[in-house]
């Protein structure tokens, strides 16, 4: 007859198992989204340089709109122009300012810095959740997942093992992007 501590640890193997298989595949969903989205906002831009192109000579319309409209045009702010909530993540190059980036997205950043200034290595997001202050329940630390997984698409985080993130090569203090 089996024991009871026998009967716990199978269940718990069990758990553990299903719990690692559904992260590997909020993994692979992650990641089919991020090139889903840089396939789409590539369609956007495309569209509007057509519209622009295609606009009558002399109408500043066209093209104005296709600047202000584009998914990327909060990377094209000035440096201390703080971007709006829910904004999307803009694909980090040489001179991007933190700026751009939303509160949440500057703070996953910024920690990521910081435990990189200190030679610290790469951070899970459980300690993201608790750096924060949040609690460290499933729900919090696959939202913060889902941001850290955002910016390794999007080039501010790279993923060097599975749910450790670090600062990109390249990237550095919150004053701007290089």
């Amino acid at each position: 007859m089996p024991s009871v501590v026998g009967l716990l640890e199978e269940h718990e193997l069990a758990a553990r198992r299903r719990v690692d298989g559904l992260r590997e595949e909020a993994d692979r969903i992650q990641a089919e989204l991020a090139a889903a989205e840089l396939e789409w906002q590539e369609w956007v831009i495309a569209r509007r340089r057509v519209d622009t192109v295609l606009a009558p000579a002399g109408s500043g319309t066209a093209e104005a709109e296709a600047v202000v409209d584009l998914p990327d045009a909060d990377a094209r702010s000035a440096p201390g122009d703080a971007a709006k909530p829910k904004s999307q993540v803009p694909v980090w190059r040489q001179g991007l300012a933190w700026s751009v980036l939303s509160v949440d997205y500057q703070r996953i950043v910024q920690v990521a810095a910081d435990r990189a200034r200190l030679g610290q290595g790469p951070l899970t997001c459980q300690e993201m959740a608790a750096a924060f202050g949040m609690d460290v329940v499933p729900a919090r630390v696959e939202a913060l997942r889902s941001k850290a997984k955002r910016l390794v698409a999007r080039g501010w985080l790279t993923e060097v093992a599975p749910g450790r993130f670090t600062l990109a090569r390249g990237v550095a203090g919150p004053g701007g992007g290089s």
